[in-house]
């Protein structure tokens, strides 16, 4: 049996850091992202004989199903869960939780595990699952920290536990941000577009407007996040009608429900997405949310109508907040698949020029700018959800390639290359050059967890 111990000094509580594990974001956000782990079967708590089921991905596309059990449960000092089925022929998780202070404590991972096959599986896959597993902690001890440290600030604001309404809860963004406001004691209900069937989903129907206004009474706010994804193909007529009505109309929606509710009746807030296209292509212009919006580009003109649409909400006095979002990092967003690939093919390149300007940011600061605007009562209207420190296409692509250590192609992708591709969406994707700051989010204190590319890029793809 081979051995991993892992600790990590926590400056909060034992009794938070304990209350974190289990409450029901707690798994989710301990997966890591370049794992591309399924949560399957969430456990329902962490008591003795609970289980959770993952899918946890073993290479490519090939996943196995991994069945743990809740084997002990002292709170708030120690729970345990051991596999029943999966991928180790043995893993035994022992979590201890003890205090070192009157306002600190400290986590001690303890695993015993077997890989397969026995001394041939150490041999060939002892020190790949070893290393594996020392990222993946490495991992969870980092979002533990930042989660707590995000809670906390929040309880510093005044900001006591919420009911949050979500649409697009299912996305790539919605999933993040359940899983964070769950942590912290919040009760997130689900809109679905279809009709409900658990006790946390309301349905609505962006289509026709209809909305559950009974269900919205009882919200402290909802995010509305519900968008047809802008894929990396052509925009057909039709695409351009299925962008635009998923957004306009879907926003529209949401922001008349809320209006038409009594004052005292309706949700507090509104945090709504949109996209930093709204800024057009600026060159080298540093953009904050000072500047006026763009024209000119679909995407542009798009975000423009997105976030009108939320008028209603915000003239029947709802606290509106517009959400700006940039190039989000994370394994299973576009741009580093492609890019990705390519690096890890030895042929990543700047795209045209390489001097356009690309707003990233990771996956968790975005989520971590939603959670803030929805506990940050001063804020309202649009805020960039980007890094603080935007880089080139060229600075994105070097950076990239020195975190996948691979080599980077010593010529650029011309630009038609990917407009034959993609048509007009090359420009708005690709070509639109935005260097955006996000002022108001560190004027109202939001703390980045990631503010440089290189630290961003390492999280996401546990390098």
């Amino acid at each position: 049996m081979a051995r991993f111990t892992s600790a990590v000094d926590v400056p909060h509580p034992v009794e938070a850091a304990f209350a974190w594990h289990e409450r029901p974001g707690a798994l989710q956000r301990l997966s890591p992202p370049w794992e591309s782990t399924t949560v399957e079967q969430p456990p329902t708590s962490l008591a003795v004989g609970t289980r959770v089921v993952l899918r946890p991905r073993i290479l490519g596309p090939v996943s196995i199903r991994w069945v743990a059990e809740h084997t002990a449960y002292d709170p708030p000092h120690l729970f345990r869960d051991v596999q029943r089925s999966g991928p180790f022929a043995a893993w035994d998780h022992r979590h201890r939780f003890e205090a070192t202070g009157p306002g600190s404590s400290r986590l001690t991972d303890d695993v015993t595990y077997e890989v397969p096959l026995g001394a041939l599986g150490r041999a060939v896959a002892g020190d790949m699952v070893a290393g594996r597993i020392t990222r993946m902690f490495r991992y969870r001890h980092r979002q533990l920290l930042d989660d707590l440290a995000a809670h906390r600030r929040a309880t510093e604001r005044g900001t006591g536990t919420m009911q949050v309404a979500i649409t697009g809860a299912s996305g790539l963004i919605g999933t993040a941000l359940a899983a964070l406001l769950t942590t912290g004691g919040h009760e997130v209900l689900r809109l679905v577009r279809r009709p409900a069937r658990a006790v946390h989903e309301v349905s609505w129907d962006p289509g026709t407007g209809a909305v559950d206004l009974e269900a919205l009474r009882r919200v402290d706010a909802v995010v509305h996040l519900a968008a047809d994804p802008i894929t990396p193909r052509p925009l057909t007529a039709a695409k351009r009608r299925s962008l635009t009505d998923s957004r306009v109309r879907g926003t529209a929606a949401i922001a008349r429900a809320m209006a038409a509710l009594a004052a005292d009746e309706r949700p507090r807030t509104l945090v709504s997405a949109s996209g930093v296209n709204v800024y057009g292509d600026r060159g080298d212009q540093v953009v904050t949310e000072r500047d006026p919006p763009g024209s000119g580009r679909f995407l542009t003109d798009l975000a423009v109508a997105w976030e009108a649409a939320a008028a209603p909400a915000r003239d029947a006095g709802v606290r509106t907040v517009l959400v700006r979002t940039g190039v989000v990092l994370d394994p299973g967003a576009t741009i580093l698949q492609v890019l990705g690939t390519l690096a890890k093919l030895g042929g990543a390149a700047p795209i045209g020029s390489g001097k356009q300007w690309w707003p990233w940011i990771t996956l968790d600061d975005t989520v971590g700018i939603y959670h803030h605007a929805l506990v940050t009562p001063e804020l309202d209207g649009p805020v960039n959800a980007t890094a603080p420190n935007p880089v080139t296409n060229r600075e994105f692509t070097r950076t990239l390639t020195r975190v996948l250590r691979r080599p980077m192609v010593p010529f650029a992708v011309p630009a038609a290359l990917p407009r034959t591709v993609l048509g007009d969406l090359a420009d708005d994707l690709l070509f639109t050059s935005m260097r955006v700051l996000p002022a108001r989010a560190g004027a109202t204190g939001y703390v980045f967890r990631h503010p440089d590319l290189e630290g961003g890029l390492r999280h996401v793809l546990g390098r």
